[in-house]
């Protein structure tokens, strides 16, 4: 599908809710996945400034997730330029997706919409050394520090200070100290985040209700893969979410499946395979920001060339550019 008959997908869906709208996709494309990250706000600016203020605007998301301040600020930015602010949710909106709905006046998903738990894994200097890399670090997730805390309180009895103390000393010889003061501040910082979130939308929520919106999001949920449906979202959680009807839900989903059909979601990046000779540079797009007024592609630019040693069948992959551009 060529960029006008999305653009008319995008325009049928803003004449049906009375709407612009803005798509926001972060690919997930193995090798050349992206994520949510503070150099796309100024790309969503610019397309705000030229789609101007509105009386409601629609953001079109897919993404697994990212770095969890820049939903804060896009959210603040989209309320600059409107007063009903919406996310639009046709499949993932996993992590940090799921923190940037929270600050919208209607999350309307699609049937095969799915929402994600809001714990982020943490990664800083102190993390254990990750042993098939030494240079790296493994990420620490907060709800596993917190749930095996939890194990031993319900396994030991909740009073048995002697059991816990054990416990936590033996966690801190695997994790450094300074790691799990991070977790801690990190699972503070999460947890105040979606309360602000949620006071920015024009229709209060209840303190019990937004409670147990932060609850479940943050604990109740216990696995950070978990995939929270619409069902469970308005049922189990409290969310403001609105069923797309069948009208709708074929349009996001038309859309979304264009999308990934053009940035190749579901067929991995092989270097190998684009390798013409013994040396092949690459572009390769993945991500999205698009409005009426023009898109913005997230591109991977580098080289692949063969090694000295064609038997053994390795390559060289260079990545020398990544970032928005607009597209030409």
């Amino acid at each position: 599908m060529a960029r006008p008959q999305r653009l008319d997908i995008m325009q049928k869906i803003g004449r049906k809710r009375g709407s612009v709208v803005l798509l926001y996709i972060t690919g997930d494309r193995e090798n050349v996945s992206t994520r949510i990250a503070p150099d796309v706000v100024r790309v969503i600016y610019r397309h705000l400034e030229m789609i101007g203020r509105r009386q409601a605007i629609d953001l079109f998301i897919y993404t697994r997730g990212g770095d969890v301040l820049t939903p804060w600020r896009l959210v603040n930015l989209f309320r600059e330029y409107t007063e009903h602010f919406c996310v639009l949710v046709p499949f993932r909106a996993y992590s940090a997706g799921t923190l940037l709905c929270l600050g919208a006046d209607e999350i309307v998903m699609g049937k095969m919409g799915e929402l994600g738990p809001i714990d982020p894994s943490v990664i800083n200097a102190f993390n254990p050394q990750d042993p098939s890399n030494p240079s790296a670090r493994l990420p620490v997730n907060i709800e596993d520090v917190y749930s095996y805390m939890a194990l031993i309180a319900q396994k030991m009895g909740l009073y048995n200070e002697e059991a816990i103390a054990r416990a936590f000393l033996l966690l801190a010889e695997k994790i450094h100290p300074l790691a799990l003061g991070n977790v801690h501040r990190n699972w503070m910082l999460i947890r105040s985040l979606a309360n602000k979130m949620l006071g920015l939308r024009k229709e209060t929520l209840s303190d019990e209700k937004v409670q147990n919106i932060v609850d479940h999001l943050t604990e109740k949920l216990y696995a950070h893969n978990h995939m929270i449906a619409r069902r469970e979202a308005v049922e189990d959680i409290g969310l403001p979410v609105i069923y797309a009807d069948d009208e709708l839900n074929a349009l996001m989903w038309a859309l979304y499946e264009d999308i990934a059909s053009e940035l190749k979601l579901a067929e991995p990046f092989n270097p190998g395979e684009i390798l013409r000779g013994n040396r092949t540079e690459f572009k390769v797009a993945s991500g999205l920001v698009e409005s009426e007024f023009g898109s913005d592609y997230f591109v991977f630019s580098g080289v692949v060339e063969r090694k000295d040693y064609p038997e053994t069948g390795q390559i060289n992959v260079n990545i020398n550019k990544q970032g928005w551009c607009p597209a030409v």
